[in-house]
């Protein structure tokens, strides 16, 4: 089993080197030119990761476009996985999403063991991954669909406690989405108290509409940041953060 990516984001941690991934959502891609454009975009931009999936996935070219992604860049694909359907052999790896923010069984483990023997057949890197929704002034399909209440966008102690726990309980990565579209991002007090309450790398998405809250999310604590909706609205958006992700890691070399 591949190993590769959780490697990666530890070792990017350990130095402060900050990581840029691109969400692409199956149903909001419209054909392999649409998915291409984003592909070649984020290859010329040097995007570190693909994360491939979402809450509602309606058709059934998932796995198409991850093997299309594969067979045209080197760039890692990651499942983001919206149910225990969402499995392809061809990518890279998967996060395993325990949604530690809810009180959902089904998604605390129950989606886990249909998955499970699954991806022990597979050759994909499996990440447990301890996924919070916070609340972003709006319902999001994903709060929606998971049947559970995002914590408080101003609950920063709450947020680190159930990412504590997380942590305790072996995962690896956590995850913080305000969601899609959402209407404001993770607060950056979130960001900071997570971060000095937790040793495991720290993932943030959602609401991530310009290169300002990007930048306020890195400096907050923010190993990776994800960016999909945002980029559907203003393909410009890549190249800002891609600019800016940049910029951070060269003063590394300083």
């Amino acid at each position: 089993m591949k190993t590769d990516i959780y490697q990666s984001f530890s070792e990017h941690k350990a130095v402060g080197r900050k990581s840029f991934a691109v969400l692409i959502d199956p149903d909001k891609i419209e054909g392999e030119s649409a998915c291409m454009r984003v592909v070649n975009m984020s290859i010329e931009n040097q995007v570190d990761y693909f994360l491939v999936g979402g809450s509602l996935i309606t058709g059934n070219n998932f796995g198409q476009i991850v093997r299309l992604i594969k067979d045209n860049t080197d760039i890692p694909v990651i499942i983001f996985p919206g149910s225990s359907m969402h499995i392809e052999p061809a990518a890279d790896a998967i996060l395993f999403l325990s949604l530690i923010s809810g009180r959902n069984p089904d998604l605390l483990i129950g989606q886990h063991v249909v998955a499970a023997p699954v991806l022990k057949r597979s050759n994909l890197e499996v990440i447990p991954t301890g996924y919070m929704l916070i609340n972003s002034g709006q319902q999001t399909t994903v709060s929606y669909m998971s049947n559970t209440t995002p914590i408080p966008h101003d609950k920063p102690s709450v947020a680190a406690c159930t990412a504590i726990a997380g942590e305790m309980l072996g995962l690896k990565l956590i995850y913080l989405d305000a969601g899609s579209g959402a209407e404001q991002p993770v607060s950056g007090k979130m960001i900071s108290m997570i971060r000095k309450s937790v040793d495991v790398p720290l993932i943030i998405g959602g609401g991530i509409n310009n290169a300002h809250k990007a930048a306020r999310a890195y400096e907050s604590g923010a190993d990776v940041i994800v960016i999909g909706n945002g980029i559907e609205q203003n393909p410009g958006l890549l190249v800002e953060v891609a600019e800016l992700t940049s910029r951070y890691n060269q003063q590394l070399k300083v």
